[in-house]
């Protein structure tokens, strides 16, 4: 399919693109322990860049590292000698005809004493942000002359580094729009108080960019239109602030919404549908004449296409979309729509990158790490070898077909008559939607590499041997996990499966749910619309760890909307014939519960019941996903992906521990 708007040639200021795609920043924690670039920074965007993006936004990168930090490694251009490491960064994703911009940034208040040695962070005002709960110092007036400089003195460098413009963050809560927010800025001085006196900090550094770097150096600047919080920019405010930075000479708005106080605005769940946010960009673009940057979790060519043909925005940002699957573009330039593994909003990479490590995905393991596996090294053509893997869920079709790109004949066995394991369990309408982009991603490689999957195949020992193989990787999954308590095997104690699978079906029956996790809450809100009187006993598990704060209470709200009783901070002591015992944490006291039916959603253990009998009869036999004691798409993926990436070697590795074994 042709994507005539996806593909013109456009222009921001001065600057031509060969596309209408951007990748907005995106905080990786790949620099160096200084804030210096690396070259796995650079190997991350590189991989971008080749994949055809029109323009890159380089992560936020910090202007003054000693209050202004947002990340334990965050990039960062507050000093002359960086500049040679931001020019090798533009050099290799400008050799592919991609531009670059970088983005500019100071975070005030929602920096943190520990990211500053433990000095107290600085803002316009001395007002809290709820989500870091730290008392910010108000900034001097001299002070924030200062700053203005610094970021002045940053997009000087980035010139002289050869990158092809600036964005100035004045979004999602940190300094710029915290001086442009009227919750956030109380100043009386020339700083705050009137619309133009809290414009004057972006006036003053759009000003200074251009009069140093010349008016046709590109500048666009990325705003929240809408904070999202209580006596904050909405979006009236928004469109006002757009006017008036067009009027100060910006080339360019990139327009997002949210803070750190509206988070699961700025970086959406799954449970949001596709592009939520462009109607922000829609009205914006209304109101002023240069171009408009719109994104929120965009995923599909014809959904971009259809942004640009309806004139609702002028660029489009893949955000992690592009982290999920670098050759976005050139797969749709290609034809090649079925190949783009779709980021399915996981949050996986914002977990990684805000628990301080570098950037993962979920679905790609390679993300953050494009330097260890730079080249897939294929069998030599007089080697013949082919491997078994048993199961046909995600870690078993990851693992098969990066051994079929290497060269392998692999043969894949599932007992069900479809692919895609756990992941068919998700039940939340977006959610599943997402699931089934990959489901359907990994399908489709499954038939391009021409690999033989077997459905309907149980396998057994005697099955899998006499394919011969070189090496078996067992993927069989896990199944339902049990509490470990009185009751777990009565009658009416049933698992999140026997919902899913439709084996047991409620009807108008007072259930309780016991566990937590995004397949809980999918199945505990379905019982509820099913007519059943629901209570909801939430237990901590692997899975809810992956739930940040923000979506936990989304999913709690949208149980409340279908009358679901929640049970927080108690843990469950013992199943009885009609009711269960749950038991205060804090106090100790127990309380029982009444009920008719008892339903286990506390994530899977794994299931494993080849490896023993099948290694006592040959070598090279390994365990992926579920069955392998993980508890994560983003595990699975990851562990499948490296087994058979470096499969040779393992073998190797494990015939050299045999060989010394024996002296």
């Amino acid at each position: 399919m042709y994507y005539q708007n996806l593909f013109q040639e456009s222009r921001i200021g001065n600057l031509t693109l060969k596309n209408r795609v951007v990748m907005p920043p995106m905080g990786t924690n790949l620099a160096g322990s200084e804030g210096e670039v690396t070259d796995h920074l650079i190997a991350y965007y590189e991989e971008r860049a080749k994949g055809g993006t029109g323009l890159i936004i380089v992560e936020f990168s910090c202007i003054e590292y000693e209050y202004g930090k947002g990340l334990v490694r965050q990039l960062r251009l507050d000093d002359d000698r960086f500049i040679p490491g931001i020019q090798r960064l533009a050099n290799a994703i400008k050799k592919y005809g991609s531009k670059v911009f970088v983005q500019i940034h100071h975070a005030g208040r929602q920096s943190n004493s520990s990211l500053i040695n433990g000095k107290q962070i600085v803002a316009p005002s001395n007002v809290a942000c709820t989500a870091v709960g730290q008392e910010p110092r108000e900034l001097t007036t001299v002070e924030v002359k200062e700053l203005v400089n610094k970021f002045v003195q940053t997009a000087v460098r980035c010139k002289q580094a050869g990158i092809d413009g600036v964005e100035i963050h004045g979004a999602h809560g940190y300094l710029v729009n915290q001086f442009l927010s009227p919750e956030a800025n109380l100043r009386t001085d020339e700083y705050g108080g009137s619309f133009e006196n809290r414009m004057r900090f972006l006036e003053e550094i759009i000003g200074g960019i251009k009069e140093n770097c010349g008016e046709d150096y590109p500048v666009s600047v990325r705003l929240s239109v809408d904070e999202f919080i209580n006596g904050g920019i909405d979006l009236k405010l928004g469109k006002a602030i757009c006017r008036y930075v067009e009027k100060l000479g910006a080339d360019g708005l990139h327009i997002s919404c949210g803070t750190y106080d509206s988070m699961d605005k700025i970086i959406e769940s799954p449970l949001f549908e596709q592009g939520w946010r462009v109607y922000l960009a829609e009205e914006v673009k209304k109101e002023v004449n240069i171009p408009v940057i719109t994104v929120g979790s965009i995923r599909e060519p014809q959904f971009v296409e259809n942004i640009l043909s309806g004139g609702r925005a002028d660029f489009v940002a893949i955000g992690r979309g592009l982290i999920a699957d670098p050759e976005w573009v050139n797969k749709t330039m290609e034809g090649r729509e079925d190949e783009i593994r779709k980021c399915i909003s996981c949050l996986h990479c914002i977990h990684s990158v805000f628990g301080n490590s570098h950037v993962k995905c979920s679905i790609n393991a390679k993300a953050g790490r494009e330097l260890e596996f730079k080249d897939m090294q294929r069998l030599a053509s007089d080697i013949s070898r082919n491997v078994v893997v048993v199961g046909g869920g995600p870690g078993g079709m990851e693992a098969a077909r990066v051994l079929s790109i290497k060269g392998y004949g692999v043969t894949l066995l599932e007992k069900e008559n479809k692919l895609g394991g756990q992941l068919h369990l998700v039940t939340d309408p977006q959610y599943r939607k997402k699931m089934t982009w990959h489901i359907n991603y990994l399908s489709n490689e499954m038939k391009r590499l021409n690999i033989d999957v077997r459905m309907n195949t149980e396998a057994t020992v005697e099955a899998v041997t006499a394919l011969n193989p070189y090496a078996v990787l067992l993927a069989t999954g896990g199944r339902p996990k049990l509490p470990q308590v009185e009751g777990n095997d009565l009658s009416h104690v049933y698992t999140y499966e026997d919902v899913k699978l439709q084996e047991k079906v409620f009807t108008n029956n007072k259930v309780i749910v016991v566990g937590s996790g995004m397949i809980c809450h999918g199945t505990t809100r379905r019982l509820a619309e099913a007519g059943n009187d629901v209570t909801l006993v939430e237990i901590p598990t692997k899975a809810s760890k992956r739930i940040g704060p923000d979506t936990r209470l989304r999913l709690f709200d949208k149980l409340k909307q279908v009358n679901v009783d929640i049970i927080t901070d108690h843990k469950l002591a013992k199943i009885l014939p009609g009711s269960i015992i749950v038991e205060d944490k804090n106090s100790g006291k127990q309380s029982e519960i009444q009920s008719e039916y008892v339903l286990i959603a506390m994530g899977v253990e794994a299931y494993n019941p080849l490896e023993e009998t099948l290694r006592e009869k040959m070598r090279n036999v390994f365990v992926l996903g579920d069955a392998a004691g993980y508890a994560s798409l983003g595990d699975a993926t990851r562990g499948a992906f490296e087994k058979a990436y470096l499969l040779e070697s393992i073998v190797t590795h494990s015939r050299e521990e045999e060989r010394m074994e024996t002296f």
